[in-house]
This record gives structure tokens, C-alpha cells and sequence, in this order.
């Protein structure tokens, strides 16, 4: 279902992958928007070492979630911020694909876990994580991302 990587000699490993897809915060979501053009929008991800998901939050409408009704396959790239070898100038970029498919989460204490979780990567704040969920629980959505093929890759710029 899923070619393999043509440029095999820079692919990653799985550990590496996910190894990107924990330390970093962000990456970009590919979706099917209206009349079949493709969309992708900026988002911020929790990987859940534990089930292998990809967890995201948003607001309860709008594109992205009347998109998702609609076709729920979606891919998900993430990069590092890459490293320069001694006394050379391209970067040196690991990037991770994710495919699968994206769930509306509705357990109410899964969305609580999940949005908790993603507030604590962006603040060290120990009273954010609730200041936030307080205040918008019933406007979040959480969405799961179920894996169904990742494949990564180490480029180096030039």
C-alpha cells in the first residue's frame, strides 16, 4: 500500500523516528480539504510513546474538523532543527512522514489527558496545564492520529 523509500540509504530508523516525533513540538497535517485539493495546516502533537498515536487539540468546527468528517486519511510531517558537522555549512535535517488515520476523540478523560499533556510541552508552568483545561474544555476537541505507516529520513541541505 505504501512505496518504499527510493532514496533508501537516508532513511532513519523507527526509534529515530520517534525520537523526532517526541522532542519536537510541531509539525504540519495533510488533509483532504473541500473539492479534493489538499490542505495542510501547522499543529502541535503529542506522541504517546505508550499506544504509538499521535495526539492533537483544536476547536470543536471549522476546516479542518468538517475536512476530517469527510476523509479521516491524513499524513503528518515533522523535522528537526537539524546540526551542522565541524567546519561544514549544510545542515543536516531528520524528517519524520507519519500516515494513518485521524479519530475525534470523545472519552472526556482521554481529552483531559491529552490536552493536559500538550500544555505541559509548552510551558513550565505547573498551574498552566489546569488554567487551561478549565477554560476550554468544553470548546476542545481532541483529535488521535492512528499510525499506519511512518518513515523518516536524514537530508542534508546543499
Amino acid at each position: 500500500m505504501f512505496r518504499p523509500m527510493r532514496r533508501f540509504k537516508q532513511q532513519i530508523s523507527e526509534k529515530e523516528c520517534i525520537e523526532v516525533l517526541t522532542q519536537e513540538p510541531r509539525g504540519v497535517l495533510s488533509f483532504v480539504g473541500d473539492d479534493g485539493y489538499p490542505c495542510r495546516m501547522p499543529m502541535d502533537h503529542w506522541y504517546n510513546k505508550e499506544d504509538g498515536k499521535l495526539y492533537f487539540h483544536g476547536t470543536k468546527e471549522g476546516y479542518k474538523v468538517d475536512s476530517l468528517k469527510k476523509c479521516d486519511k491524513v499524513s503528518y510531517c515533522v523535522y528537526d532543527q537539524g546540526y551542522r558537522e565541524e567546519g561544514d555549512w549544510p545542515l543536516h535535517i531528520r524528517s519524520v512522514i507519519v500516515f494513518g488515520r485521524m479519530h475525534f476523540v470523545e472519552d472526556p478523560v482521554q481529552m483531559e489527558k491529552i490536552c493536559r499533556t500538550l500544555c505541559t510541552k509548552f510551558s513550565d508552568d505547573p498551574s498552566y496545564p489546569e488554567k487551561e483545561w478549565s477554560r476550554g474544555k468544553d470548546r476542545v476537541l481532541c483529535l488521535e492520529l492512528d499510525v499506519e505507516h511512518m518513515t523518516g529520513k536524514m537530508v542534508k541541505e546543499s
